[in-house]
């Protein structure tokens, strides 16, 4: 029997390597992406692997270097600075109606600005994020990360008319990254299902696909 403790389940980088979990060093393909390009977007199915990777990014970018000593990125000159993370994960947003998606999307919104000590204002969700990237990219770009981007559509599907609306609310929520693209220094989106190629994501048509 193996005497490895493999991280069955577990979603978060920093506990991965706290705890002693075994880790697949996959630093230097985030590098690559990192330095090769800005904008991308990734579907996979559940259970391989998002997650951890979003986890991943945000401990990078956080500047936890510590959390990667011993990893290829360690030993690369990969520039160790902090960046503002917006980081998303749509699962944990009510969904069940428009109405309380939007709600949601704003308060999950707020709690990211009150971390911050801003104030946010807007009258629907893209406002509140097209306010929150304008305030912490004031002396930095910014990284945004988003997981489960097409989990409120895929839980509706069942509701067609719920869906759609759910649609339309991420499909003006998603422009915002491509309007705000000046001040974002990485964005990267995963999900369960490529709607990259449909109206989910024609007003953020900058994405790079490596699906």
């Amino acid at each position: 029997m193996t005497s490895e403790k493999l991280p069955i389940g577990i979603q978060d980088f920093e506990t991965v390597i706290t705890d002693g979990y075994s880790y697949v060093d996959k630093t230097k393909w985030i590098y690559q992406l990192i330095n090769q390009g800005k904008s991308y977007f990734l579907s996979r199915p559940r259970r391989f692997g998002k997650s951890l990777l979003v986890s991943t990014f945000a401990a990078l970018f956080s500047n936890k270097r510590y959390l990667f000593k011993d990893l290829w990125i360690d030993k690369s000159d990969h520039t160790w600075v902090e960046y503002p993370i917006i980081r998303l994960d749509m699962s944990g947003v009510n969904n069940q109606t428009p109405e309380l998606f939007e709600r949601s999307l704003i308060r999950t919104l707020v709690e990211i600005a009150d971390t911050h000590g801003f104030t946010l204002r807007g009258e629907t969700s893209s406002d509140f994020l097209a306010n929150l990237i304008d305030q912490l990219a004031i002396n930095s770009r910014i990284v945004v990360l988003v997981d489960e981007y097409d989990k409120p559509i895929i839980d509706q599907l069942e509701n067609m008319q719920i869906a759609k609306k759910n649609s339309d609310i991420l499909q003006r929520f998603y422009t915002i990254f491509k309007v705000k693209d000046a001040k974002l220094k990485f964005l990267f989106l995963t999900g369960v299902t490529k709607f990259s190629k449909v109206s989910l994501f024609s007003g953020l048509n900058n994405l790079d696909d490596i699906s």
